[in-house]
């Protein structure tokens, strides 16, 4: 027997028809579990220590408007990572407060499944034309449509982006920049 599709550890046991079956049928084609993976690790490694992101004394009001600019995009590129978290951190706090989001995500998840399901066994022609992945996953959003609007869905997604935006900017501006990006800034031709 071959080695290779007895190695359950290969990247080609992935590939068999059994290996990876949740991971085909919770995550778009192009999305995998390793990807997700990756993207956190990165995020992970390139993170700031949450003890100098959250430090009292290196906060302060920016001079001018000028100051505040060369904040916002440098404090922007060091702690990318941090407010991906934080963006993160405030997706899951809404969706745990309210249990009828939490409702509406969980028909969202069934209705895909179910239609996936269903593609399984045969391919599902709508109007004469094969649903693909996408079109399987707007027709489970169609569905679940109305338990989301129900849910108060739009309020969630415009409070997340609000609650970061203050966040992420409110941080972005009065965080002081880091010596080094001083040092670089005065330094840059004009």
């Amino acid at each position: 027997m071959d080695g290779k599709a007895s190695d359950p550890f290969s990247s080609e046991a992935e590939q068999l028809p059994g290996a990876g079956v949740l991971g085909r049928l919770w995550l778009p084609k192009g999305l995998s579990g390793n990807v997700i993976k990756d993207w956190v690790d990165r995020r992970r490694k390139s993170i700031r220590p949450w003890a100098s992101f959250v430090d009292q004394r290196k906060f302060s009001k920016p001079r001018n408007f000028g100051e505040l600019c060369q904040r916002v995009v440098r404090n922007l590129d060091t702690f990318h990572s941090n407010y991906a978290f934080i963006f993160l951190g405030l997706i899951l706090y809404c969706i745990i407060s309210s249990p009828m989001l939490l409702i509406a995500l969980g028909v969202f998840a069934g209705a895909f499944y179910i239609i996936h399901l269903k593609t399984l066994e045969k391919k599902l022609v709508v109007f004469g034309r094969e649903l693909t992945q996408g079109h399987q996953l707007g027709l489970a959003g169609g569905v679940s449509f109305p338990v989301f609007w129900l849910a108060g869905a739009g309020t969630a997604v415009f409070w997340v982006l609000g609650a970061t935006l203050a966040v992420i900017g409110s941080h972005a501006a009065f965080h002081e920049l880091e010596s080094s990006d001083i040092d670089e800034l005065l330094m840059e031709p004009v």
